[in-house]
């Protein structure tokens, strides 16, 4: 499934559940906004750029340490801050991936074609797609065996992997619904298709589409409790301009949500507080590069916003 992506593709692998609400919470409106596909990503240092290789290498060390086969793992590509939100992009980090070792398999929107696309993307790429290079942060969700073994399966099955994939794409798309989806909303329903041992019908053909699938993985999410992360807008504008912008999309979501100015997504936190609702025994690391140290924690109490170390977190030099 190793897939070749140009500039404008690898622009949108940044993209999240509340593209729109990110990109048009400053005044005045950016009308650069409506090129977001003709944009690359902003150039980094020849520094910049090896620190984040280095960070790679101490995530990487992690996996390899942690004993596990996979990871769930998300990084802040946009700034959410105005909705409290640290992570916008996660996917699933596999140890056996025939790309290169902890490839993270994703969905991201392939702008020249208009459609989402799986894509296995080194940890180092997936690194580079950070919002602050230095600042970078990445958590990881190292499961237990009988949650990990599942979704490997289902995660490694090209075949399978693809019947989850939607051919429409919104970057705020409805939670539970059918008509678009996002990155987060495809790691999610995936996950739930593994745990829920969903298979498609028996006249399925593999790597083709099945919106039933994804019907029956998010029935079983609402069945289990899952909460998507309520996005806030708090200003119509915002809902208006989403109609200027060809991967936002209002009409999947419920018109008592609209009314409320809020959008309900599937985002990195929400992936995280249903893993740790339904699997108390997974475990957490957060890792933050700041300037030439790593600072790695432990735990579900996230990293403060300037990631400074408290007394139990490790920190790691990486050299001048």
């Amino acid at each position: 499934m190793k897939v070749s992506v140009g500039p404008r593709a690898l622009a949108l692998l940044a993209t999240s559940a509340s593209a729109l609400a990110l990109a048009l919470a400053a005044a005045p409106c950016r009308a650069d906004i409506l090129r977001y596909c003709s944009q690359t990503t902003e150039a980094m240092s020849v520094a910049q750029q090896d620190r984040l290789l280095r960070f790679s290498a101490v995530v990487k060390q992690q996996l390899e340490a942690s004993g596990q086969e996979l990871a769930i793992v998300a990084r802040a590509g946009l700034d959410l801050q105005r909705f409290g939100l640290r992570y916008s992009h996660a996917g699933i980090s596999l140890k056996a991936s025939p790309n290169t070792p902890w490839s993270v398999r994703q969905l991201y929107f392939a702008c020249d074609e208009n459609r989402p696309r799986l894509f296995d993307q080194g940890l180092a790429g997936f690194l580079l797609g950070t919002l602050t290079p230095d600042l970078s942060v990445i958590s990881l969700l190292l499961l237990p065996p009988e949650a990990a073994a599942p979704v490997q399966a289902l995660a490694a099955d090209d075949g399978r992997a693809l019947q989850l994939l939607a051919p429409r794409y919104s970057a705020n798309a409805y939670a539970f619904g059918l008509s678009y989806q996002n990155c987060n909303q495809w790691l999610l329903e995936l996950l739930a298709a593994g745990w829920a041992g969903l298979q498609p019908s028996a006249e399925a053909q593999a790597g083709v589409y099945q919106a039933g699938l994804r019907a029956q993985a998010q029935a079983w999410l609402q069945a289990q409790g899952y909460q998507p992360t309520a996005v806030e807008l708090g200003w119509r504008p915002l809902m208006w301009a989403g109609a200027l912008i060809p991967w936002v999309h209002s009409d999947d979501h419920p018109a008592e949500d609209l009314a409320q100015l809020r959008y309900r997504v599937s985002m990195p936190d929400s992936i995280e507080q249903f893993v740790r609702q339904r699997w108390p025994e997974a475990r957490r690391v957060e890792l933050c590069l700041r300037g030439q140290q790593v600072v790695l924690r432990r735990g579900w109490l996230p990293l403060s916003a300037d990631c400074a170390a408290a007394e139990d977190d490790q920190v790691i030099d990486l050299g001048a």
